[in-house]
């Protein structure tokens, strides 16, 4: 499907926007691109939809969720083949993202039966305490391009749970994922206007009048913090509720108690994962000077052996970067922190085209003001510093204003756990590089977001408490 999906629908707008894979450069589909019109057209069939959606049962509803997990199950390989092909990342990650975007899915399919409220007697006696959850209602939720099957059905499937009908605006470099996704669930059973999907090249134009319409009530973003500063400025005159999950600088702490096996293991994971086009990848590596050597010998060891190629190739490990931007971005970080005196351990360098591929790199002796260190550097880079002793270190991982996630690797429990605990982010993974779980809350601190996705708290974004005060 190429059009827009609207109420139920699939739209005969001409396809031209255009969809790049970006291990090849090649153009691989065309997209409608919708304008305002379009979006409004989107969030009328949602409002519309609303009332209806609401009052059918949670369970009816989880019915419908546990359909799409087990489609999406069915069709791995179709999805995963379309996430590769228009984002990039190797094929065996992809269908890892395919399982773990289903799983949001079940998840909520079982969480959504299980919203509750409460009756007690006031602490005067003279009423009862009566509170339930009532849907937010109609939903705009905006995806980013580096796990196009993730980061929607981490919105979707908690808004359908909790009885909210939802517009999905996805990125425009993989909107074909998403259509995908419409398709599926218009085979699972989900009512005309329930969920809705508009692909633009030009978002401010088709989500600014959204943002403004009564007729949405809340707002939910996966992006850069400067785009979502401009959203919640955007959705303050209205009072919208708002979710955002916003950039990352992630430190990666290696204590001086830590086993360099895992530490090592974690590090590749936390900063190869996507090639490091994560929000949670791995951004600053923190060693304690007496590791720092090995450890910086043995991660280059493990990147330079990386196999780097187009993700649909058997045995490929790292894929392309998104689009050429991206590749001059981290080329300018590396260029820059080489100028001011760090080491290049291995990488370094953009490969020659076709396609937009830069080495996995490791950098030793980067400057403590180099900008790769303040920079959410989205691409496979590993800058690495060395501290003395963990307050050095606490204090150098929390220089930041982000505050999504960080990593500690020791083998000291007390020394770990008060570390991980002093860490001024949403989330860390303790001797652990990746912690992503549709069970767990995601969700940073700081300037790096409001509200969580994912976990009991996930369905909570997408609920209102409404209180009864009963006078018998």
């Amino acid at each position: 499907m190429t059009g827009h999906y609207i109420d139920g629908a699939w739209t005969g707008d001409a396809p031209t926007l255009a969809v790049e894979n970006p291990a090849t450069g090649a153009i691989i589909a065309r997209v409608a691109d919708a304008d305002a019109a379009v979006g409004q057209r989107a969030l009328a069939a949602a409002v519309a939809a609303q009332d209806s959606w609401a009052r059918t049962s949670p369970r009816s509803r989880a019915d419908l969720l546990m359909r799409v997990f087990d489609l999406l199950h069915e069709r791995t390989e179709q999805f995963a083949a379309l996430i590769t092909a228009e984002m990039g990342k190797p094929l065996a990650e992809a269908r890892g993202e395919v399982a773990y975007g289903a799983e949001f899915f079940r998840w909520f399919a079982e969480e959504g039966v299980r919203a509750d409220g409460g009756y007690r007697l006031a602490p005067s006696g003279a009423r009862r305490i009566v509170t339930m959850k009532q849907p937010v209602g109609p939903v705009l939720a905006i995806t980013p391009w580096n796990f196009p099957l993730a980061m929607g059905a981490r919105k979707i499937a908690p808004a359908l749970a909790a009885g909210c009908t939802l517009v999905l605006k996805p990125a425009p470099q993989t909107p074909l994922t998403s259509l995908a996704l419409m398709e599926l669930l218009h085979e699972a059973g989900f009512p005309p206007g329930v969920v809705n999907c508009v692909t633009t090249s030009d978002a401010a134009a088709v989500c600014a009048p959204l943002i403004a319409d009564p007729g949405l009530r809340k707002l939910t973003f996966t992006g850069s913090t400067a785009v979502g500063r401009a959203l919640l400025a955007q959705a303050a005159p209205r009072v919208l509720r708002t979710s955002m999950e916003l950039g990352g600088n992630a430190p990666f702490v290696v204590l001086a108690s830590a086993d360099l096996d895992k530490a090592v293991a974690g590090a590749v994971e936390a900063k190869m994962r996507n090639s490091g086009e994560a929000c949670t990848s791995a951004n600053r590596f923190l060693v304690h000077e007496t590791l720092a050597a090995e450890f910086a010998d043995r991660l280059s060891a493990e990147l330079s052996a990386l196999r780097v190629g187009d993700g649909s190739a058997p045995g490929t490990q790292v894929g392309p970067l998104i689009d050429a931007a991206a590749v001059a971005a981290v080329e300018r970080l590396v260029d820059e922190a080489v100028r001011g005196g760090a080491r290049v351990r291995t990488g370094g360098h953009r490969r020659p085209g076709p396609g937009h591929f830069f080495e996995p790199t490791v950098l030793t002796e980067v400057p403590a003001d180099a900008r790769i260190l303040r920079t959410e550097i989205f691409g496979p880079v590993a800058p690495i510093r060395t501290f003395a002793d963990t307050a050095e270190a606490l204090a150098a991982a929390n220089a930041t204003s982000a505050g999504l996630i960080g990593y500690v690797f020791g083998e000291k429990l007390s020394e770990t756990l008060t570390f991980a605990e002093a860490l001024q982010t949403g989330m860390v993974g303790v001797n652990a590089g990746v912690v992503s779980d549709p069970a767990a809350p995601f969700g940073g601190v700081k300037e790096s977001g409001l509200g969580r996705e994912g976990g009991r708290a996930g369905l909570e974004e997408y609920l209102e408490t409404k209180y009864l005060g009963l006078a018998l």
